[in-house]
C-alpha cells in the first residue's frame, strides 16, 4: 500500500519559494518524492460539476456518481466471479487423482458392458505398485471380501454418453461466456476507474482550496503539494515538516494539516481509491 500526503502551505513571496523550501528540506534527503498540486491549473469539469451549484450539491453529485460506479462494479464483479467459480468447479473435476477426478475423458464406451440384465461394469482404481497383486487376486474376489482390504477403490460411475456430452458442452459454454465477459469488464473498469479518480481529484481540490483559504485567509496565496513518503523515513519526514511549519500553529504542534491519503497501487483490473482519516 502506497501512502501519499496532500499538504498546503502559505506562500512566501511567491508560491514557487514555498515549493522550493519544502522540496529542498525533504527530497534531497530521500525522505519523500514530491509533486506540485497546482489547483489553478486544474481543468474543472464544468459539465459534470457546475460551479454555479452549491458545494453541498456538487458533493452530492460526486457521491452519487461514485456510488453508482461502486454498485455497478459489485454487480459486474459478482456475475463474473460466479461464472469463473462455476468454470473452476468443472475444471477441478478433470484434474487430481483418479479417486476424485471425472472419468468421462478416460473411459470409453468399449470399456463397459451396457444394458445387460446380469452384468455391470465397475471402475476400480488400483495403485501402480499394487497392480501385479491385483492382477493375481481380483478374479477370486467375492461378496465376502472386506472392503478396501486390498487397497483399491471402487468408483461409483455409470457410463452415460448424454451426461458426458452435456458436461463438455457446459464447460465450453462457461469458458466462452467467461471470455465474452472479461473483455467488456476490463474496458468498463478502465473507463470507470478513470471517472472515479477524476471525481476524487475534484474532491481533493475542493478540500485543499477551502481549508487553505479558511486557514491562511485572503487573498489566496498558498501552494498545495503531494508527497510520497519513503516508507523508511515516515517518522523523520513528519518531524521535518513539523519543524518547517510549526510557526503556523500557536500551540507549536504541526499546524499544517496533513491529509493522509492511502492509495492501493492497483492494476486497472482491480482497484478503488479510499481515504483513511
Amino acid at each position: 500500500m502506497t501512502e501519499f500526503w496532500l499538504i498546503s502551505a502559505p506562500g512566501e513571496k511567491t508560491c514557487q519559494q514555498t515549493w522550493d523550501k519544502m522540496n529542498m528540506a525533504t527530497s534531497q534527503t530521500n525522505m519523500s518524492t514530491n509533486h506540485k498540486f497546482n489547483i489553478p491549473e486544474l481543468k474543472w469539469d464544468m459539465a459534470k460539476y457546475p460551479i454555479k451549484q452549491s458545494l453541498k450539491n456538487i458533493s452530492e453529485i460526486m457521491s452519487k456518481q461514485v456510488s453508482q460506479i461502486d454498485n455497478d462494479l459489485k454487480a459486474r464483479a459478482s456475475a463474473y466471479n460466479s461464472l469463473k467459480g462455476n468454470l473452476q468447479s468443472l475444471e477441478r473435476k478433470n484434474v487430481g487423482s483418479l479417486l476424485t477426478r471425472s472419468l468421462a475423458d478416460i473411459v470409453k464406451r468399449d470399456d463397459f458392458v451396457l444394458d445387460s440384465e446380469y452384468l455391470i461394469t465397475l471402475i476400480v482404481v488400483v495403485p501402480k505398485t499394487s497392480y501385479p497383486d491385483w492382477q493375481k487376486t481380483y478374479e477370486t474376489l467375492s461378496e465376502m471380501v472386506v472392503p478396501r482390504s486390498t487397497k483399491f477403490m471402487v468408483r461409483d460411475f455409470q457410463y452415460n454418453e448424454e451426461e458426458m456430452k452435456a458436461d463438455k458442452e457446459e464447460m465450453t459454454r462457461l469458458s466462452t461466456d467467461k471470455k465474452k465477459q472479461f473483455g467488456p469488464l476490463v474496458r468498463w473498469l478502465k473507463v470507470n476507474f478513470s471517472e472515479a479518480f477524476i471525481a476524487w481529484i475534484h474532491i481533493k481540490a475542493l478540500r485543499v482550496f477551502t481549508e487553505s483559504v479558511l486557514r491562511y485567509g485572503l487573498p489566496v496565496n498558498f501552494q498545495a503539494m503531494l508527497l510520497q513518503p519513503n516508507k523508511k523515513n515516515v517518522k523523520k519526514l513528519r518531524e521535518v515538516l513539523q519543524d518547517l511549519y510549526k510557526h503556523l500553529d500557536s500551540s507549536a504542534t504541526l499546524g499544517l494539516r496533513l491529509m493522509d491519503i492511502y492509495l492501493k497501487q492497483l492494476a486497472w483490473k482491480e482497484g478503488h481509491v479510499r481515504d483513511v482519516p
